[in-house]
């Protein structure tokens, strides 16, 4: 599926790049244009994915989900 990996690794990217906490709805706005299929449920599944890779932290605040960038070392390994 190199498809997904190259999506969610343009996802973390634009996540890193924003610089503060995701929503669902703010990753999809992130790649909106960049894949034409990509919407809501997509970017859940994503973020989902990301979080259990380790490379986001998700967090419950008020019944929303957020998704915190982990931090990474200068060598580039979380």
């Amino acid at each position: 599926m190199p498809d997904l990996t190259t999506r969610r690794q343009q996802l973390l990217a634009a996540i890193r790049q924003h610089g503060r906490p995701v929503t669902t709805q703010l990753a999809e706005q992130l790649l909106t244009g960049t894949w034409p299929t990509y919407g809501r449920n997509t970017a859940r599944k994503d973020l989902r994915g990301l979080a259990r890779c380790g490379h986001l932290t998700a967090v419950d605040i008020d019944g929303r989900r957020l998704y915190h960038p982990t931090t990474t070392r200068e060598d580039g390994r979380s």
